[in-house]
């Protein structure tokens, strides 16, 4: 056996247990590195604002909080106002099922020529089998409801403390990371975070004045239909279609619809018919011109960057996604060198000028013209340039 092998095996071993552990911790510490990660991105976005409020004189620590303090509060009001709604709709809902109900059996008992009642309906339904497992179920995940609220509650705090003090604390973080770094990497860091906050702040931007026209359109319909609760159902559609990317705009659009329907089942169709052809005007003409001016990202670059990073993280990739790639194609396009395009009508899309397609020409190019031809004034075969073909000679040379 050689002397190296040995030691070889064990260091093989060793760098396997190592990445055995690596993995393992890796696997353990995922949700922790997704929740800095989240908060490193909110950070970023009120950054901006605990600037301003820090360049008057306020300690940042206080602006830091006086901003979570705004956004709290408003995200609070968001949600009593819309549960406030859901629970009147859902008491009215209630009361009017029976109303609903005997319509129904109305229409079956007229359509069909059956004879239903809504005592016989109530019973079956109450004695059935599935809804019987259904309360079952539901009794025995009780305590798994409370643990996922739990959970979300502390998820949340966690993100919330992490974005506090990477908001607070964001110059001394910064000096931190640039005092292990040579003075040319630290430009380099502080132009990719001052990248960074800039396009993190330009896309909430984008998506809030979005979500502000979405809102006023959409309150502007529901008052005209005399849906009720149109201001809190024009917040709700405002932010979840702008802030939940892909499904968002149906999430969004389900509630409106299902209100709607309780006071006119042609009004949840108009709101229907208003959410799609709302949905195209945004995404054709209203949201290229707005991205371009705050995050710069070509449409289908950020569609896929949103499904890419669905396919990471799941809700939290999706929202992320747009502005870290708009981050790193910012902060890479000061690397990659260009050049002046030439004037050449094919880079709009055009042919040469005065130019005949490419069949054409190598018909050309092996045929004569009519003219040049033989004496049956049909073209003949032109010889092909660079070979050389015997001629026999003409006149009294010809033996």
């Amino acid at each position: 056996m050689p002397a190296w092998l040995p030691r070889a095996m064990v260091l093989a071993l060793a760098l396997y247990a190592c990445f055995r552990l690596g993995s393992w911790a890796f696997d353990q510490l995922i949700g922790l590195l997704i929740n800095v990660l989240i908060a490193f991105f909110l950070a970023l976005a009120i950054e901006p604002a605990v600037s301003r409020m820090s360049a008057r004189g306020m300690r940042r620590g206080l602006a830091t909080f006086l901003v979570f303090l705004a956004v709290l509060i408003a995200g609070v009001g968001f949600v009593v106002l819309l549960g406030s709604m859901l629970a009147g709709q859902i008491v009215d809902m209630v009361d009017e099922f029976p109303k609903y109900l005997d319509s129904v059996i109305n229409w079956v008992n007229k359509s069909f020529h059956t004879d239903l009642s809504r005592v016989e309906v109530q019973d079956s339904v109450l004695h059935s089998d599935w809804l019987q497992k259904y309360v079952q179920n539901s009794a025995t995940g009780v305590l798994d409801i409370s643990t996922t609220v739990l959970g979300g509650l502390f998820r949340l705090l966690t993100i919330f403390l992490f974005s506090f003090y990477f908001a607070a604390d964001g110059p001394r973080l910064r000096r931190g990371l640039c005092s292990v770094l040579p003075p040319a990497r630290q430009a380099e860091v502080l132009r990719a975070w001052e990248i960074a906050v800039d396009k993190t702040g330009g896309y909430l931007y984008s998506r809030g004045l979005m979500a502000l026209i979405s809102g006023i359109a959409h309150y502007i319909l529901l008052v005209v239909l005399g849906v009720p609760y149109a201001p809190a159902l024009a917040v709700w559609v405002g932010l979840v279609s702008q802030f939940i990317p892909t499904i968002g705009t149906y999430l969004a659009g389900a509630l409106p619809m299902l209100i709607a329907f309780t006071v006119d089942p042609w009004y949840a169709v108009w709101v229907l018919g208003f959410v799609v052809v709302y949905q195209q005007f945004e995404n054709y003409a209203l949201q290229p011109k707005l991205t371009s001016k705050t995050v710069d990202i070509h449409p289908a670059v950020a569609f896929g960057s949103v499904i890419a990073g669905t396919a990471l993280m799941g809700a939290v990739g999706a929202l992320i996604a747009i502005p870290a790639v708009a981050t790193l194609q910012a902060f890479l396009g000061a690397y990659v060198k260009r050049y002046e395009v030439t004037d050449d009508p094919r880079m709009h899309g055009r042919g040469r000028r005065g130019g005949e397609p490419v069949l054409t020409r190598l018909r050309r190019s092996w045929r004569v013209p009519e003219d040049e031809g033989g004496e049956d004034g049909q073209a003949t075969a032109r010889e092909p340039e660079g070979q050389a073909t015997a001629r026999e000679p003409e006149g009294p040379a010809r033996a």
